[in-house]
């Protein structure tokens, strides 16, 4: 092989990208991600043993047909519906959703299937997560956030986050304004640090902390396991790092860092960008996998490894399996919902990874 050959063969590395994201870009991406592209409520798969799950697609279906005539004539304001697809609502009755259910439940499912089943135009509806919202927030301010989300149908918010009081309050204040405007809302959130031992979100929490909106918002509880892991393997084991490192050369275009070397990089990206960090990858290859060393490392990881996911991005690791990347302290922490979403979403990835691995 020729040395210009080499190089050409040679994997990518995050920690050489700095990617800077334009605001606009931040706007035209609120659309439902890669994973989720082609979900729809018939492609959901209840567990038989979850009434709650079948009753879920039957009334956010119902929900999004709801959604259809919005524009209401001469006032400027748009008509509302009341939840299973009955005739239109008065304003006072809800006007979004809440998907209440632990992790792996397929709320994202859900809420995508919801966005893509709204009658209107993609440029009509949004979609990103908690963090998105604010990074638009940051990127556009506050009045203009509200203009360009203003003309919208439908707002859905994924994992919305409750742990941060600071944002939840200015999201809470921009959803007010949306709703004012007659945007229809649909949210997912995390737990309350101060509901340690719940093994499932919890909606009152979400409707007191949104303050003056919970009237707004009708509580649809989903229950049920990670389904995930329902009825599948084991993730794999990690493998060696001359493995990892062969396949990541084997592979066009994946990448290739020291998993170390990458949680110091992000500190050095703000999470925003995550996205774009991860744009054209094929798979993500990392050495030395060991336990994050704090809880704002782990944070960040949280965010990649939700970008990983969003995108379908296959995970292949060396080092530890990804159970202990949390210390018991975190994972017993204000922030546990968070980690164990992580270490779902990366053992998922890391199994789809398994076609990578290079004999």
């Amino acid at each position: 092989m020729t040395e210009a050959a080499s190089v050409e063969a040679a994997p990518l590395s995050l920690c050489s990208r700095e990617p800077h994201v334009p605001a606009d870009r931040l706007v035209a991406e609120m659309v439902p991600p890669p994973r989720f592209d082609s979900v729809r409520f018939d492609t959901y798969i209840p567990d038989p043993n979850q009434p709650s799950q079948i009753e879920a697609v039957k009334v956010l279906s119902g929900f999004a047909a709801g959604l259809g005539g919005a524009h209401a004539s001469g006032s400027g304001k748009r008509r509302w519906f009341s939840l299973g697809g009955r005739k239109p609502a008065a304003p006072a009755g809800p006007r979004g959703v809440y998907l209440d259910g632990g992790y792996g439940v397929g709320k994202t499912h859900l809420l995508a299937s919801l966005w893509h089943a709204t009658p209107a135009e993609p440029a009509l509806k949004a979609f990103g997560t908690f963090v998105e919202l604010t990074n638009l927030v940051g990127a556009l301010g506050f009045q203009e956030t509200v203009r360009t989300l203003s003309g919208h149908r439908l707002l859905c918010i994924d994992e919305f986050e409750l742990d941060d009081p600071g944002d939840t309050v200015l999201v809470s204040t921009l959803l007010g304004k949306l709703v004012d405007a007659g945007v229809a809302l649909a949210a997912t959130s995390n737990t309350l640090p101060g509901k340690l031992g719940e093994g499932r979100f919890a909606a009152a929490d979400f409707l007191r902390e949104i303050q003056g909106l919970s009237a707004h918002f009708h509580p649809l509880r989903i229950d049920g396991e990670d389904y995930r892991h329902r009825g599948l393997p084991a993730a794999p084991t990690p493998y060696s790092a001359e493995t990892v490192t062969k396949s990541a050369y084997a592979t066009p275009g994946a990448s290739l860092d020291d998993f170390p070397h990458l949680l110091d990089h992000l500190a050095r990206v703000h999470p925003s960008r995550y996205g774009a960090l991860t744009d054209d990858l094929t798979a993500v290859c990392l050495t030395d996998v060991q336990p994050v060393p704090d809880q704002s490392t782990a944070l960040r990881l949280v965010v990649l490894a939700d970008r990983l996911y969003d995108r379908e991005i296959p995970v292949l690791a060396a080092g530890l399996p990804f159970d202990r990347l949390f210390s018991d302290e975190m994972l017993n922490g204000g922030y546990k919902k968070k980690y164990f979403r992580a270490i779902s979403r990366l053992t998922a990835l890391a199994r789809d990874a398994k076609g990578l691995v290079a004999q």
